[in-house]
């Protein structure tokens, strides 16, 4: 018995050191953290239950029957933040480019079937190649389950997506799927297809983060809904976000004891809204105003700017404000603003949170 336990903890010191130190290495050098690094940093210290940890892969050909390494590439579990329950899985690049199998995406259904069952949030931290092309048509219906997944979980749990590496073809599409999806400047990227593919097709030269950067999808496209300049900054600012958000569209949104006295009067919106209709000035001074502390968290913030759409506490309770913004386009909206009003109306429908519109 005490050799079969001896056993089993050296499997484990493998599965979670990863097969290969020098690939560790490599992702700190490229100023990325690893899988497990990026778990520690959403979840409560101490908070982190791993299942199939020495879950391995059954593929054979193009060499993969002399590669198994445990988790097949991809980190599943459960933990709290700040004390409720959250689902999570991380790729890991490490192991095959984080590049998603028969197992690795076996795994991840079924930690979505948990999290839908138990009613609880769900966050993937992605960093993967896409699917596993030595496992070919497996691997795709691998994604299909997932994205199979993603829909029936819209509008029953929260979805987040949090984009920390180069991600292309199914490891784009499943994100853009879900409610709201947080990017990294310089490290991560969403597209369909790679540069190398876009010059072979169409002749036009284009650089990873020119296709699908942060900035492109957060100021461009409107796929992503934040981005930040580093990991940590990006994983603490999803901590944020779940603190505000129901556990599921069955219960409503947490609330917090106030400091701010909300029978207090606002006189300064006198100075802030002009008088003269046809004056500029900015909302998101007036939000700041009503809320409870100046805090919001606003969502898309440099996509469609004639609109505003933010999450904040009025007397502790969780509200979502929409304003149209002066300041751009005189506040008008266009198909752009009118889309990214729509879905965040639509989540907030979704999970019981008040609108107040301005």
């Amino acid at each position: 018995m005490q050799e079969s336990l001896s056993e089993l903890r050296d499997k484990r010191r493998a599965a979670a050191d990863g097969p290969d130190p020098r690939a560790t290495e490599r992702q700190h050098a490229k100023g990325k953290l690893t899988a497990r690094e990026r778990i520690g940093l959403l979840l409560d210290d101490g908070s982190f239950q791993e299942v199939e940890q020495l879950r391995r892969h059954r593929a054979a050909g193009f060499g993969l029957e002399h590669k198994k390494p445990y988790t097949d590439g991809v980190i599943t579990g459960w933990g709290t933040v700040f004390g409720r329950t959250v689902f999570v899985y991380a790729h890991d690049f490490r192991i095959f480019g984080g590049a998603l199998g028969e197992a690795h995406a076996d795994k991840i259904h079924k930690l979505m079937d948990r999290a839908i069952a138990a009613g609880a949030p769900l966050v993937s931290l992605n960093d993967g190649a896409g699917a596993r092309i030595q496992e070919g048509v497996t691997a795709l219906a691998g994604y299909g389950g997932i994205f199979q997944r993603n829909t029936k979980a819209s509008g029953v749990i929260p979805q987040i997506s949090v984009m920390l590496g180069p991600c292309a073809g199914g490891a784009a599409y499943s994100p853009a799927l879900t409610d709201f999806v947080f990017m990294v400047r310089d490290t991560s990227q969403m597209f369909i297809t790679g540069p190398d593919v876009v010059k072979a097709v169409t002749g036009e030269e284009i650089t990873q983060n020119g296709l699908g950067g942060a900035d492109v999808h957060a100021r461009t496209s409107g796929v992503a809904h934040f981005a930040y300049d580093d990991e940590e900054t990006c994983i603490e600012e999803v901590r944020y976000l779940l603190s505000m958000l129901p556990q599921n569209n069955r219960e409503l949104p947490p609330s917090e004891p106030c400091a701010d006295d909300p029978g207090r009067t606002t006189e300064i919106l006198r100075d802030l809204v002009p008088a003269e209709g046809n004056q500029p000035y900015d909302v998101r001074e007036v939000v700041a105003e009503i809320v409870d502390g100046g805090d919001y968290f606003e969502i898309s913030a440099t996509w469609a700017q004639n609109i505003v759409c933010a999450l904040a506490r009025l007397d502790g309770q969780v509200v979502g404000v929409v304003a149209n913004q002066p300041r751009a386009m005189a506040g008008v909206l266009d198909i752009h603003s009118s889309e990214k009003a729509a879905r965040f109306v639509q989540f907030c429908d979704s999970f019981n949170i008040p609108l107040v519109t301005l």
